[in-house]
């Protein structure tokens, strides 16, 4: 089994994710190959500066634009939402898809409190106003209030459309703001995606998946990532005989991270990027088409694959907790804190929020790392990154007041330029 260093663990993490060395897509088709490269981006409904998927995008993307999200799902067609931790997926893996569909659909929904169906009567009347009226959202019903509380809706229709939209029978068409908008899925899905893979096939591709979308897959936990895919348990038994099924078809391999104790899981198509690492090389294809993150830093979103729900701390030795859900007096930083890439570490954070009256990029807290660098080097690059992310929200200024050391702060207000 081989052993790969930190540095090329974190990196090849990084880079999988197509946020480091540098942004490497541009614009409206390079947020779609982003996403691609992402295996799928988690979506957030709060904007206290910018929603967390359009963070996520702006740090892989340049000459991102807020709307580059919705015209790729939503005009081209290239992207679906789908699932209880909401994501967008590619289109072409829709019929991969229907196999956590049918699952859903065996299951049922928490419907008047209990797992069951929604009434069928209930069901095609909402097909029907969907079929007669066209696309349509939860506020377009004025049905029945729910007689307990869910928080899928206070309607029963809106019970219904989400689950019609589990099992695949709606898809989102559109969102106004975050609201979705549904309609039938055959006038959504593009008809080449239009049909189901066999059980197996499908089960082979997200055994696939749960190792690419996160890089690198810890063995111990790779049965739990496969059946949040497929909808279904995973024993412990038919988790090692699939694991061992991928190594033997020549999919993928073990590996050792130096000073872990975890065993990885890695596709062997990513083989020769561990390998460019590990002789100190930047994969060709990682080449940013703008300023490396040495030049300038970057804003992890909060629902970053390599930084969310504990990662930060297994890849970076970083402290990170999105303290949205906290009360003030329990949170350590801010409502809205975000990580700040500087070039393969993270280094510091801050927590920003957007007056959109004013126009006004306020900095409400911002921490450096004990071992965070404080020179002139990284001043300008957080400088860089400050002006690049205002003016992706649109700001008109930015407000520094609260960031420490004072001599940082004076450089950042005299280098941000909007």
């Amino acid at each position: 089994m081989d052993t790969i260093s930190r540095i090329t663990f974190r990196r090849f993490l990084l880079g999988q994710q197509g946020l480091w060395p540098g942004r490497r897509f541009k614009g409206l088709a390079g947020t779609t190959s982003a996403i691609q490269q992402m295996e799928g981006i988690q979506l957030d409904p709060l904007n206290i500066v910018a929603r967390s998927q359009e963070i996520a995008l702006f740090g892989r993307v340049l000459d991102f634009k807020l709307e580059h999200l919705y015209q790729a799902a939503y005009e081209k067609r290239s992207f679906f939402d789908y699932g209880g931790w909401l994501f967008m997926y590619p289109m072409s893996e829709f019929p991969y898809w229907r196999l956590h569909m049918k699952h859903r659909k065996e299951q049922g929904i928490y419907y008047h409190e209990a797992y069951q169906q929604p009434p069928a009567k209930l069901l095609n009347s909402v097909l029907n106003e969907i079929r007669t009226r066209g696309p349509l959202g939860n506020r377009d019903f004025s049905g029945e209030a729910l007689k307990s509380w869910s928080y899928r809706g206070r309607k029963e229709e809106s019970i219904a459309l989400f689950y019609l939209w589990l099992i695949g029978e709606v898809m989102i068409s559109n969102r106004k703001g975050f609201d979705r908008i549904y309609d039938l899925r055959e006038r959504v899905l593009p008809e080449k995606y239009d049909y189901t893979v066999p059980d197996s096939e499908a089960e082979d591709f997200f055994s696939r998946k749960t190792i690419a979308q996160l890089g690198l897959a810890r063995e111990s936990i790779w049965r739990t990532g496969l059946a949040g895919f497929i909808h279904r348990d995973v024993s412990r038994e038919e988790g090692k005989k699939r694991v061992e099924q991928l190594i033997e078809q020549g999919i993928a391999s073990r590996l050792r991270v130096e000073g872990s104790k975890d065993g990885y899981l890695v596709l062997n198509s990513d083989q020769s990027h561990l390998s460019d690492l590990e002789a100190g090389r930047i994969p060709k294809k990682w080449k940013p088409l703008g300023p490396s993150t040495n030049e300038e830093v970057t804003f992890l979103a909060p629902l970053e694959m390599v930084s969310a729900r504990g990662r930060a701390k297994v890849v970076f030795d970083f402290e990170y907790l999105w303290e949205v859900y906290k009360p003030l007096h329990q949170r350590r930083w801010g409502y809205y804190t975000l990580p700040i890439l500087y070039g393969d570490d993270l280094v510091a954070r801050l927590d920003p929020k957007l007056d959109r009256q004013t126009g006004t990029l306020h900095i409400l807290g911002f921490w450096l790392e004990d071992d965070a660098p404080k020179d002139e080097a990284f001043a300008s690059a957080l400088a860089k990154g400050l002006t690049r992310f205002a003016n992706m929200v649109r700001a008109k200024k930015v407000d520094v007041s609260a960031i420490k050391p004072l001599k940082l702060r004076a450089y950042l207000k005299a280098n941000i330029r909007l």
